[in-house]
């Protein structure tokens, strides 16, 4: 599955630079239309986490994901055929929710498949997908160069073409055991989820919530730097994108050091420490980035992106270990369908959260990392009592990737 991440990640970092661009030069979209059509194809796809981990819980896992990408492509290719309005956003939809969707689901089939080894597979994963959204940025920045419309059609072909690659190769791999399916057909008394589900499950529904703030280091990259350095009177506005390469190389070159540290559940709660530590200093940093002049400026906010590129990598180890620790076996894919809601729900409320510290000044910037500090306390203390519990997991069987 390590291929089939980079080779979908590499599409993905093709479209990702491109889209604004190709809704504005190639469909003549205006910008309130496509403001409009991103945001109502996020909030579609908000539905693809907990229905996709819902359906994965009965029928075979390598089916489902091999339809949702063939939907991805099906939907790309759509995009080429229209500058209909209408059927844009109906297009990008549909896109949006088969990502959503096929990324809870993958995660699942690394849950599966890794067993006790997950925290390592993640971090693996993690740097794949890295390394696969550089090589597919570098990809469409060289056709950029061009600027012509068969450019920006070229590129969102191959996005759509490495759906179907991706398609044809979770076609080779194995069906990983599943827990769910098991006691659909064993006569045997097995143990299964709440009542209800994860939608019942108090503890397992405050958890997503507080992994919804813990996901903010992704606004900050996305949003928070870059409109820090484009208002400054002292910061460099190049160094922006550099910054975005910063997190990018440490990510890369990190992220699978740091996931031992991370190994099993308890492991992965006591991070919440360190990580509450680096959440509180690199909203430090952001505030007081804005006191000196162009050195401090530059230094400090370098200091933020490392620290909040730490956080980031923190908080992937401790996420995927404790989502599938707090998840009945019986019921993974619904209840990690649940918590790929909290990731969506950030990428509509976290530009919110961090313009508004923008707004507020250096006070601001000190407030919301603080904030983010004492969540990360707080589902410290949340998860204790339930992590007490024997845990029950799937043995690691070998698939086929060839």
């Amino acid at each position: 599955m390590l291929w089939i991440a980079l080779v979908d990640r590499s599409g993905s970092g093709l479209w990702a630079a491109v889209s604004v661009l190709y809704f504005t030069y190639v469909t003549g979209l205006s910008v309130a239309q496509i403001g409009t059509l991103v945001a109502a194809a996020g909030a579609v796809g908000i539905a693809g986490a907990p229905l996709g981990g819902r359906i994965a819980d009965r029928l075979p896992l390598t089916r489902v994901l091999i339809a949702l990408q063939l939907l991805r492509a099906l939907a790309s290719f759509a995009l080429l055929t229209t500058d209909n309005y209408a059927l844009l956003l109906a297009f990008s939809a549909a896109g949006s929710f088969g990502d959503r969707a096929a990324n809870v689901l993958t995660k699942l089939y690394a849950t599966r498949v890794s067993g006790p080894d997950r925290v390592r597979y993640q971090a693996l994963n993690r740097t794949v997908a890295n390394a696969g959204w550089a090589l597919g940025g570098l990809v469409a920045a060289g056709a950029l160069t061009l600027g012509t419309t068969a450019a920006y059609r070229g590129l969102l072909a191959g996005d759509a073409l490495s759906f179907v690659a991706v398609a044809l190769a979770t076609a080779r791999c194995g069906e990983p055991p599943s827990a769910t399916r098991t006691v659909a057909t064993s006569k045997d008394p097995v143990p299964t989820a709440r009542p209800g589900g994860p939608w019942r499950d108090r503890t397992y529904l405050a958890y997503v919530a507080t992994e919804t703030v813990l996901f903010l280091d992704d606004a900050v990259f996305k949003v928070g730097l870059p409109l820090c350095i484009a208002h400054s009177d002292v910061a460099p506005h190049g160094l922006a994108p550099l910054l975005m390469v910063l997190n990018n190389v440490m990510v890369v070159t990190l992220q699978v050091p740091l996931a031992r540290f991370g190994v099993g559940t308890a492991a992965a709660r006591s991070l919440l420490v360190p990580l509450s530590a680096a959440f509180a200093l690199g909203g430090a940093a952001m505030a007081l980035s804005a006191t000196g002049g162009v050195m401090t400026a530059t230094l400090l906010l370098t200091a933020a992106a490392a620290l909040f590129t730490v956080a980031e990598m923190l908080h992937a180890t401790v996420s995927w270990e404790l989502s599938v620790a707090l998840a009945p076996d019986t019921a993974q894919g619904a209840y990690l369908g649940v918590h790929g809601l909290a990731q969506a729900v950030q990428r509509s409320a976290g530009p919110l959260a961090v313009t508004a510290a923008i707004a507020t000044g250096p006070l601001g910037w000190t407030l919301f990392g603080a904030a983010i500090a004492a969540t990360c306390m707080f589902q410290h203390r949340l998860v204790r009592d339930r992590l007490t519990r024997p845990a029950l997991s799937v043995p690691p069987v070998t698939v086929s990737e060839h």
